[in-house]
């Protein structure tokens, strides 16, 4: 069982708290979220790292065989017809550790979630 440290200040001492195999995909997500908003400020929102933009865009969190990206339930229920091959309930999506992140689709659902905090 992988025990979670708290007590994070910043995404980076977030990320770094893992092992360097999950510190490579979480940084690619990262990467795909700040590619996607561009203004988005980084945070660390229930010891986990976050993104907002006019409120909160997506949270996202290292487990013991995925990674949990949260864009809330409305981001979710858009992608339903892509998210088809992934585990989901509401507000969340599980990417599998053994499978490539879908980083695409990531920045498609990221995009959505500005557009939705810009009109609210």
């Amino acid at each position: 069982m992988v025990v979670k440290p708290t007590g994070f200040k910043t995404i980076d001492e977030y990320i770094n708290s893992y092992p360097r195999s999950i510190q490579v995909i979480l940084q690619e997500l990262r990467q795909a979220i700040h590619e996607a908003a561009p203004q988005a400020e980084e945070t660390i929102s229930y010891q986990m790292p976050a993104f907002k933009q006019n409120g909160i865009l997506v949270y996202f969190a290292a487990f013991k065989n995925h990674i949990g990206f949260f864009p809330k339930a409305s981001g979710v229920d858009a992608f339903e017809d892509k998210l088809a091959g992934y585990k989901t309930s509401k507000g969340t999506i599980q990417f599998p550790l053994d499978k490539p992140l879908p980083l695409e689709l990531v920045k498609k659902i990221v995009r959505f979630r500005v557009k939705q905090n810009n009109l609210e």
